[in-house]
């Protein structure tokens, strides 16, 4: 009866901003209030909310301020700032949407299972024999943590390559070899993360079904281990897996499979950051850009926590604020607003560490086409001229793709920057292919 009066009352009354956020969310107030509580308890906050209060934002004028807890999780669900939603915020509260990429160092420890022992191990002579020991393990363990290197710095062709051998060896032991329980679980282990990493060079490569195929082995591999956090990283490249092969409902799943490993596992902030990075890509290539502004609203919140993670899994630390700005701004291209895009892959371009070579050359590569689309011909080339100059020496067939679609695109405009562009496309990919 209440409800009933206070909507009446409402009536004729243009509705205030947060009335209109909520409902273009397709929320009602009540649903709105359990919406909120779900957001508070994934974001870690301590927040609650009634629908009394939430009447009163949305009647009053101007609507009481919401506590710093409850500001961080509206800005999260609707992914604009505060004053966006009719409240007056003072000054040392407001929040600005801007990427939020910097030069800075991130500094955080980083998380590798027994370090110290199997470092130490690698440096002791491997025994001859059958038996499978601590050394071995430990000269296995720095061969497979070097695949990232190899993929970062020369692409994901070489890589698959040292993979495949190094499967073979794990394979080999597993079936032949006599070890403790104890090492058998770390080769298990490690050949899941193997499986996780080949699943990630058949995304690169364009192989969608042989990436989706090592997902299931990494992903039954890490189960079978019981390792929540290896889980998470495999889900984390099926969702990308999934996206290529237009099955969202899978994407969308293997993002909320992850969420609950990570809440299973205390996972910290940067294991967070990816899964909301990947549930952004979801929600972006659905069109669905409120769920896109709400996930990637969720990532500036734990990237902002980030510095205090203690433990980084070695999969994770590639993770930044560049990638925040990059899923920003793929985010407005996909709204079909390329020049609101520009700035955030600037920062991401500018943001990301010189060590992830491949990487920084895909980025850059996208900031030529949004420039391109943007009608910035000139600059766009300009762009990928930096390209072609930085990725001689990469092995990526997926960066190669996304070259060549540039000098299609770039083909269709005539002008002289473009011609010699393109010319200069074809003759890098016929010499060298990235």
């Amino acid at each position: 009866m209440v409800r009933r009066r206070e909507e009446k009352r409402m009536e004729g009354r243009e509705p205030s901003r947060l009335t209109q956020l909520r409902q273009a969310a397709g929320c009602t107030q009540a649903s709105f209030v359990v919406a909120f509580v779900e957001e508070a308890a994934r974001l870690g906050i301590s927040a609650s909310l009634s629908e009394r209060q939430l009447r009163r934002w949305e009647r009053e004028t101007p609507p009481p301020l919401p506590h710093p807890g409850q500001q961080v999780v509206l800005e999260a669900m609707f992914g604009v700032p505060l004053t966006e939603m009719g409240f007056d915020v003072p000054k040392h509260r407001v929040s600005v949407a801007a990427p939020i990429s910097n030069a800075g160092e991130v500094k955080r420890r980083t998380f590798v299972a027994e370090t110290g022992a199997l470092a130490a191990a690698a440096l002791v002579p491997a025994r001859s024999g059958p038996r499978i020991g601590t050394a071995d393990i430990g000269r296995l363990r720095v061969r497979l943590d070097s695949l990232y290197e190899t993929d970062h710095t020369t692409g994901s062709v070489p890589a698959l390559t040292q993979a495949r051998r190094l499967e073979g060896e794990i394979t080999k032991a597993l079936g032949t070899a006599s070890y403790t329980s104890r090492i058998g679980l770390e080769l298990r282990t490690m050949l899941a993360e193997l499986h996780g990493h080949q699943a990630w060079y058949g995304y690169d490569g364009g192989r969608i079904d042989e990436g989706r195929a090592a997902c299931m082995e990494a992903l039954a591999g890490a189960q079978l281990v019981d390792n929540s956090l290896l889980q998470i990283s495999v889900l984390e490249t099926l969702v990308l897996l999934a996206v290529k092969a237009d099955r969202a409902w899978e994407a969308a799943s293997a993002v909320e499979s992850a969420y609950r490993l990570a809440a299973r596992a205390g996972a910290g902030p940067t294991v967070h950051l990816v899964i909301a990075l990947r549930d952004a890509n979801v929600a972006t290539h659905t069109g669905d850009l409120w769920g896109a502004r709400r996930a990637l609203s969720r990532a500036v919140s734990y990237q902002s926590r980030a510095d205090s993670d203690g433990e980084v899994p070695h999969w994770a630390q590639f993770v930044g604020p560049f990638e925040v700005d990059y899923a920003t701004a793929d985010m407005y291209v996909r709204a079909g607003k390329p020049k609101q895009a520009i700035p955030f892959l600037r920062a991401a371009v500018q943001g990301i560490s010189g060590d992830l070579a491949r990487n920084n050359a895909s980025y850059r590569v996208k900031l030529a086409v949004v420039l391109l689309e943007a009608g910035e011909a000139d600059e766009a080339c300009a762009e990928m001229s930096c390209v072609l100059d930085a990725c001689v020496g990469i092995s990526s067939p997926r960066l190669a793709s996304k070259v060549l679609s540039f000098g299609h695109t770039a083909a269709r405009v005539d002008s002289m920057a473009t011609r010699d562009c393109v010319a200069r496309i074809h003759e890098t990919v016929r010499e060298a292919p990235v």
